[in-house]
């Protein structure tokens, strides 16, 4: 499939990831925790694996999700990022693909419109392997 990121072994639960955000700074862990769900959650087709060293989620092979934590915030990104609708602009980044929302303990974020651009991944990248 032309410009999917894709990656193999990944698994509906990963205990590994589970013990990777607990080893980060409890309030960077309580954000990559909360977000990581949701993306979990979107679907019984949902995959996961660390990807260079972070947490990613999949639809079968195909990535359409991630979260990692920094010194001071953590990041949701999306692998097809670009091409979502972002109408609240709460996406960063300027690559040719991928998006990123950064997410800092005791800041507001709109959690509505994060959700609707996990839902909308995980929904086109659906779209892409089905055609």
């Amino acid at each position: 499939m032309a410009q999917l990121l894709t990656f193999t072994g990944g698994v509906p639960h990963d205990p590994a990831i589970d013990a990777w955000i607990a080893a980060r700074p409890a309030a960077l862990a309580e954000l990559a925790r909360h977000w990581f769900a949701i993306i979990r959650n979107c679907g019984d087709d949902v995959a996961e694996l660390l990807h260079d060293g972070h947490p990613t989620a999949c639809i079968g092979e195909a990535a359409f999700a991630y979260v990692n934590v920094f010194r001071a915030h953590v990041n949701v990104g999306f692998f097809r990022g670009a091409e979502l609708p972002d109408p609240k602009r709460i996406l960063e980044g300027t690559g040719k693909f991928m998006r990123h929302v950064k997410l800092r303990p005791g800041q507001p974020v709109d959690e509505a419109a994060l959700d609707r651009l996990i839902r909308d991944a995980y929904n086109d990248m659906r779209r892409r392997l089905a055609a």
